[in-house]
């Protein structure tokens, strides 16, 4: 499974490399809808493409983002302010005798310091991180569909929600982030052959046993350890990563677009390294193919999925 991804964030890039167009009022959507106080979770790279507006739609997006930021700033020097607080008053129990209470708030008043600056350090950084562009399960990002036949780029999250299908199943199935292939015509059925996505990614990263990545048995009385690896094709390029997407909508609640990658038998490469599924990056010349699926045609579809692009995917522990 594709439990996170480094992702290309950045829509002007989308509209160089494939004449996309952008789906601004989608964009504005979700961020109006977090600046009134959803909880979408948007990685700061998806904010960071708004930086220099060159319309009025984009100007309104940028408007949208500077709100949310700004009420964030104002939230986290509160508790800036509450942490010093208790830290000052931690730090002058102890002088006068020290306690076990008086050391535990000491210990996370200063935690908590740190924590805060960090995030009003990023909320305020303009350079660009690497973790900028990450995205993990219930996280969005932008994915290009066909629309009229146009590419369009649309922000979703990273946990499919299959149209007419109950919230609840965010609960019940919380792995659909990933669509097995071999459950394409069955769970995911309402989607393959209708709406297809394609989300751009550089790198992808995956729980692992340490011990199957050792290639060795766990040892008897050994508690075996999960570690994180990242995966990146080599030579180093934007992947194609084919996705199921859907529109949820129900009375009284706020559309919802939420995708979900496909992920196949591992390469060996993978395999050997611990894990047991792959994303599948499709080729740029089947890209508007996938993107206009006919479900009368299914066989067309596996053909695209097999066809694939095939690059090695070499692997390090994650930072």
């Amino acid at each position: 499974m594709c439990y996170s991804a480094q992702i290309q964030a950045d829509y002007r890039k989308f509209v160089r490399m494939f004449g996309a167009t952008m789906s601004l009022k989608e964009f504005a959507r979700l961020f109006f809808e977090r600046a009134e106080g959803s909880k979408a979770k948007i990685p700061k790279a998806m904010e960071d493409a708004f930086s220099e507006p060159q319309s009025d739609a984009e100007r309104e997006v940028k408007a949208l983002i500077d709100r949310f930021n700004a009420e964030q700033v104002a939230k986290l020097e509160q508790d800036l302010f509450k942490q010093r607080t208790r830290l000052a008053d931690a730090e002058r129990s102890l002088q006068t005798k020290v306690t076990k209470a008086a050391a535990e708030s000491q210990r996370i008043a200063t935690d908590k310091i740190a924590w805060t600056r960090g995030k009003l350090d990023d909320i305020q950084r303009t350079e660009p991180k690497a973790p900028d562009s990450r995205i993990f399960p219930g996280h969005y990002a932008p994915v290009m569909v066909m629309e009229n036949g146009q590419r369009v780029i649309k922000p979703m999250r990273y946990q499919c929600r299959i149209a007419g299908k109950p919230a609840s199943y965010d609960v019940k199935f919380p792995g659909t982030y990933n669509a097995r292939r071999d459950s394409l015509e069955g769970f995911w059925k309402p989607l393959f052959g209708y709406s297809h996505g394609i989300l751009v990614v550089n790198a992808f990263y995956e729980n692992v046993s340490r011990a199957k990545m050792e290639g060795r048995n766990v040892a008897k009385g050994e508690r075996d350890e999960n570690v994180v690896l990242e995966f990146r094709p080599n030579p180093a390029h934007d992947m194609l990563v084919a996705c199921l997407w859907s529109r949820w909508s129900a009375p009284g609640e706020p559309d919802l677009l939420s995708f979900a990658a496909i992920t196949d038998e591992p390469p060996p490469e993978i395999s050997a390294a611990g894990h047991d599924r792959c994303v599948i990056p499709i080729k740029p010349e089947n890209l508007d193919a996938w993107l206009n699926p006919n479900a009368s045609d299914l066989a067309a579809l596996y053909a695209i999925l097999d066809d694939r692009d095939r690059p090695y995917y070499e692997h390090r522990l994650a930072a």
